[in-house]
């Protein structure tokens, strides 16, 4: 822990990137069997960088996995397979068959939001490579954008200087879509700060 405090204390800013399941006994749930192998070492890690970040105003980007990690971080939980455990849900697992940058769906983002005001817009066509999805939103954060079956893909923190987290992968869009490239910009804008 203390090599990760030390590594921790020379960043500027902070990425979540995608990944696999978050272990649901961080969120006090038993394992749902749709649920993957959890890794106990990367939640350990992502779980404390993402509470040091939040506690100490680092700027921070939480993308895909990382939203979740984000909220689990804070005391949020998550649906372990949005298919099995959310009726009528539409599908938003388009992996691996799918081009990694084939838009799936539309997020409705609310407006006066930071991720509004970076995007320039409050409709903004996402890619979509998850099963699991916020379902209780942690303390501190607050839902900006939803898909139109009603899931959470977007938040903030309301009292942080730099806090967003998607649940898409602005990564494989930013190449095409000047709007993904701004979240990056914008991560790297406030960790000069």
């Amino acid at each position: 822990r203390a090599v990760l405090r030390a590594v921790y204390e020379r960043l500027d800013g902070l990425l979540l990137p995608g990944g696999g399941d978050i272990d649901p006994v961080q969120y006090g749930e038993s394992r749902h069997e749709k649920c993957n192998q959890p890794s106990a070492e990367r939640d350990s890690t992502e779980l404390a960088l993402a509470r040091w970040a939040m506690d100490g105003g680092m700027p921070l980007l939480a993308i895909c996995r990382g939203i979740q990690v984000l909220n689990v971080a804070l005391g949020g939980s998550l649906f372990q397979d949005i298919q099995s455990q959310i009726p009528g849900a539409e599908r938003h697992d388009w992996y691996p068959n799918y081009p990694r940058d084939r838009l799936s769906h539309t997020v409705v983002v609310k407006a006066g939001t930071r991720l509004a005001r970076i995007s320039g817009d409050t409709s903004v066509e996402v890619n979509s490579l998850h099963h699991q999805s916020v379902k209780d939103l942690a303390p501190g954060l607050v839902e900006t954008g939803r898909s139109p079956d009603g899931i959470i893909e977007a938040v903030e923190a309301t009292d942080h200087p730099f806090a967003i987290g998607v649940q898409w992968h602005p990564e494989e869009l930013a190449g095409s879509d000047a709007r993904a490239q701004r979240l990056f910009d914008s991560l790297v804008e406030a960790s000069r700060r």
